[in-house]
């Protein structure tokens, strides 16, 4: 089901087509800036005039001409304007018709892609030797928006947590783990933390020569399938995932265990992965280890940077593991691979994604996409850690933010009792610092800051949940309805409004396509506005006229699913009031 933008874009394309004799033609159709542009404006014609060293403003012309005369339901007028954009004023009976249809069927407002793919989505991938801290937040919330996007449009999504729990670290605490199994209640006490259990295990290892031989034996053991190694290396990844249970619970991410694409998974696959790459001639011996150089990453002395993909010790690496990764997603048929992941790996990822296609692992069918961002940092500049330098553990982080929500729900508006103080509390400080971190251009770093993300004011979930929680007061306090329509929009600002909220579906293929959640945070910010300056002008409730009175009830009530399946898209759920 096409949106809006998209059924122009068609349209005017098609004209484009017919008129200039070009097959490839793209009308480029974007939101006009200014309502005297129009509502929507099509940018292509300087290009294909350009092609075809023709006027501009004049081939602009013969397209408006040849789209008047198919008179589409869509367009009340085109014009020409400056070097050959033409401006499109949507007719307001088509925008009536397509608002009341989404009031009658909420669940298909978002329609579905014509071209559903099967798309792998890699994101949070917490080590499990460690409890997730604040650098997995960025990963695990940006990931589970996209699958959300992805799934509302049709794609079938395979959610993949490709999390670290295979290598050298594990013999240490399997080995540090072994020991305390003979006091159960000793053993439970030391994974409730697990920082401290990973910290204990880390400076035997260091500074204890009989344990540190011991943890490497175990390595070798669990590696040969020992029972006895396997089951403590179980029990170990068991409580870890419990901790990252917890998390997403909380975080209300839609990750399962069924997701994990652990690293054991790959292990029989990575000799393969070497002696594949051997027997296509690619790999080279430096220092011992056994790299892959490819002519297109050079460093800044210009000398080949080398894809280690085995250790001198013949260990394998992340690389290995993604390769592999890569070549399994290949025979699973899947169209686009999105890797979302810290910017700070972006060389890595593009390495592993020039080797795969140049050994084969991959080829252009499947898309492979490193949907970088950048880094959560504190007042002082540096990466946010704790006052004594430590990383933050996220489930702190979570319920600090709770905490932080009830103190300013409490102090905001005391007549809510314990049990909806806790909800809203629950809802706000969650949606706070997920909201907080969609919002931003995930390339760019950013400031936590708990003062800004708790506002009333800006773009902020506290603002957004308000918003929707006022217009549901305001349905509230109206007469019943037993059907919603808008039936008209004289004013300005209800066809403003009217027209905003029907660009949902346009924004959510925008973020299915480029991957940027703030893209919708920033739909959803400027449609919350557009509503408060309706409400300001134009009676609602005190409307004299009943017809008037029942649309603009109609047009508040899509305003509210509107902004309720944005912020649904963006996991946070909303508050009917607050």
């Amino acid at each position: 089901m096409e949106s809006i933008k998209q059924q122009l874009n068609s349209a005017v394309s098609e004209a484009m087509a017919v008129i200039s004799g070009s097959s490839d033609c793209n009308a480029n159709v974007v939101t006009a800036s200014k309502p005297e542009f129009g509502d929507y404006q099509a940018n292509g014609v300087m290009a294909i005039a350009k092609q075809l060293r023709t006027n501009p403003r004049a081939l602009a012309q013969q397209v408006v001409e040849h789209l008047e005369a198919a008179a589409l339901s869509p367009i009340d007028r085109l014009e020409v304007a400056g070097p050959g954009f033409i401006n499109i004023h949507l007719a307001d009976s088509y925008l009536l018709s397509e608002a009341n249809s989404a009031l009658q069927n909420p669940s298909q407002f978002i329609g579905t892609s014509d071209s559903p793919q099967k798309i792998a989505v890699d994101y949070s991938s917490p080590n499990l030797a460690k409890e997730m801290h604040v650098g997995h937040l960025r990963g695990t919330i940006i990931g589970d928006c996209l699958v959300r996007v992805l799934e509302k449009l049709g794609h079938e999504v395979v959610r993949q947590n490709h999390v670290g729990d295979w290598g050298t670290q594990f013999g240490m605490l399997i080995t540090h783990l072994r020991e305390l199994e003979s006091d159960q209640a000793e053993l439970g006490t030391q994974l409730e933390d697990l920082e401290v259990f990973y910290r204990e295990a880390k400076e035997r290892f260091d500074n204890d020569a009989e344990f540190a031989t011991a943890s490497r034996l175990a390595v070798v053991k669990l590696q040969s399938g020992d029972p006895e190694y396997v089951a403590a290396w179980e029990q170990f990844i068991d409580e870890s995932l419990k901790h990252c249970e917890a998390v997403y619970k909380k975080l209300a991410v839609t990750l399962s265990r069924d997701d994990l694409d652990a690293e054991s998974r790959y292990n029989d696959d990575l000799s393969l992965i070497i002696s594949d790459l051997e027997s296509k001639d690619l790999l080279t011996e430096s220092d011992g280890a056994r790299c892959v150089f490819l002519d297109q990453f050079k460093g800044k002395d210009g000398d080949l940077l080398p894809l280690i993909v085995q250790k001198s010790d013949g260990g394998y690496l992340y690389s290995t593991t993604d390769l592999a990764a890569v070549r399994l997603r290949m025979a699973e048929n899947i169209h686009r691979s999105l890797y979302v992941v810290d910017a700070r790996q972006s060389l890595h990822f593009q390495q592993v994604f020039a080797v795969a296609l140049e050994a084969g692992f991959a080829d252009d069918s499947l898309s492979l996409e490193h949907i970088a961002y950048g880094t959560i940092m504190g007042s002082d500049g540096r990466p946010f850690k704790t006052r004594s330098g430590d990383s933050v553990k996220l489930e702190d982080l979570l319920d600090e933010a709770v905490k932080r929500a009830h103190d300013l729900v409490s102090e905001k508006n005391p007549a809510l009792t314990a049990d909806e103080k806790t909800r809203v509390a629950q809802s706000v400080g969650i949606g706070a610092v997920k909201y907080a971190d969609l919002s931003k251009n995930r390339t760019s770093d950013y400031v936590f800051d708990w003062n800004t993300m708790l506002s009333f004011e800006g773009n902020t979930a506290p603002y957004m949940l308000y918003a929707y929680a006022r217009i549901r007061s305001i349905l509230r306090k109206a007469p019943e309805v037993t059907a919603f329509a808008v039936s008209g929009v004289a004013e300005t600002k209800e066809r403003a409004l009217l027209l905003k909220n029907l660009q949902l579906p346009e924004v959510v293929s925008a973020v299915a396509q480029d991957c940027f959640p703030n893209q919708l945070c920033n739909y959803l910010y400027e449609l919350a506005g557009l509503f408060m300056r309706f409400y300001e002008v134009c009676p609602v409730l005190k409307a004299e006229d009943t017809t008037i009175l029942q649309s603009r009830l109609a047009l508040s009530q899509l305003t509210a699913q509107t902004l309720q399946q944005g912020l649904d898209l963006l996991g946070i759920e909303t508050l009917e009031k607050m």
